[in-house]
């Protein structure tokens, strides 16, 4: 057959296939969360989320040198304080579980890179993201409170912060605190296509943080939601976000693509806890091949345009990218 077009050519040997990927996967590109509980001693495995621990500040250090060890050089910090209240005050005490982590952190590796996440949900007694009035959370009152939490996070030493909360001007009021405060210079990963998702399920878990009523629809987006996604990332680039993010990843790779392809700053993609822990639960029913079904499922998210992923297989991944397996 006398045929032009032979895509199969590039395709005949593993170095010829590797020569013209179109997508290239670094461990440079990759963030490992940590949990770390104020009341905990050593560490714990969680649960729901088989092979991820929470870590008490004697053994935070442990985690971080895990990451190191495996090539990946950046963590998202969450905390489980041992207090709660209504406002979720220990969120932004100078002595909190998060601030302690930070300076722990850097005291031991300064050149590790340290994202923390600012909410409240996992620092207030009713598990919602904010300032309560009545039942419904109060966007104004909060962005105060957020801004607190931000500036303690980067005064005990973060790198990053990462807004979570979903709520409306967030960015700004975050951008203004810390240039107010000299800290112009601390880059913003704003959470900003945020889905009420129930990929979240195992992570309120992990986290303490479910909501003791009701839910987060208010704030977070409606799942069935493609243009709205683009107007909140417009909103948050508009106010000074360094960088985006789409939560969940692997349900939500078109909201990806088009976030990569309408913005000029990095997008990042957040492999949640249900996506993780569907993997491993497949996995352990033999049903699927973990290892191989990670690698493709990380893939997919950078194909779909991310240049950062957040994921529970930080470590596993850069491992992988490191014997070729995907990268």
């Amino acid at each position: 057959m006398n045929l032009i077009y032979r895509p199969r050519r590039l395709r005949k040997d593993d170095t010829i296939r590797r020569m013209c990927r179109e997508t290239r996967v670094s461990s440079d590109s990759l963030i490992y969360p940590i949990f770390v509980d104020e009341m905990l001693l050593g560490k714990r495995e969680i649960a729901s989320m088989p092979g991820q621990y929470q870590y008490g500040l004697d053994t935070v250090d442990q985690a971080v040198m895990e990451c190191i060890q495996a090539g990946v050089k950046s963590c998202l910090l969450f905390g489980i304080p041992s207090h709660k209240d209504a406002l979720g005050s220990s969120a932004w005490a100078e002595n909190g579980v998060i601030q302690q982590a930070i300076r722990k952190i850097k005291e031991k590796f300064p050149d590790f890179y340290v994202i923390t996440d600012i909410c409240l949900c996992e620092y207030t007694d009713h598990g919602h993201c904010g300032v309560l009035c009545k039942e419904q959370v109060d966007n104004d009152q909060t962005l105060d409170l957020l801004a607190k939490v931000a500036l303690s996070h980067v005064r005990a030493g973060a790198d990053m912060v990462a807004p979570s909360d979903m709520m409306d001007g967030h960015v700004a009021m975050l951008r203004k605190t810390l240039d107010e405060a000299g800290f112009i210079d601390i880059p913003i990963m704003a959470y900003s296509a945020k889905y009420a998702s129930a990929f979240y399920g195992p992570f309120r878990s992990a986290a303490g943080s479910a909501p003791a009523f009701g839910d987060r629809k208010g704030y977070q987006m409606d799942p069935h939601n493609r243009k709205e996604a683009i107007k909140e990332c417009s909103l948050d680039v508009e106010e000074g976000a360094d960088l985006i993010m789409v939560k969940p990843a692997l349900s939500y790779l078109d909201i990806i693509r088009e976030c990569a392809d309408t913005f000029d700053v990095p997008v990042a993609a957040y492999a949640v806890s249900g996506e993780y822990a569907m993997i491993k639960a497949a996995a352990q029913a033999g049903l699927v091949d973990e290892y191989k079904i990670m690698c493709e499922a990380a893939l997919a998210v950078f194909r779909a345009g991310a240049h950062i992923l957040i994921t529970y297989y930080a470590k596993e991944l850069a491992a992988a990218i490191q014997k070729q397996d995907i990268g």
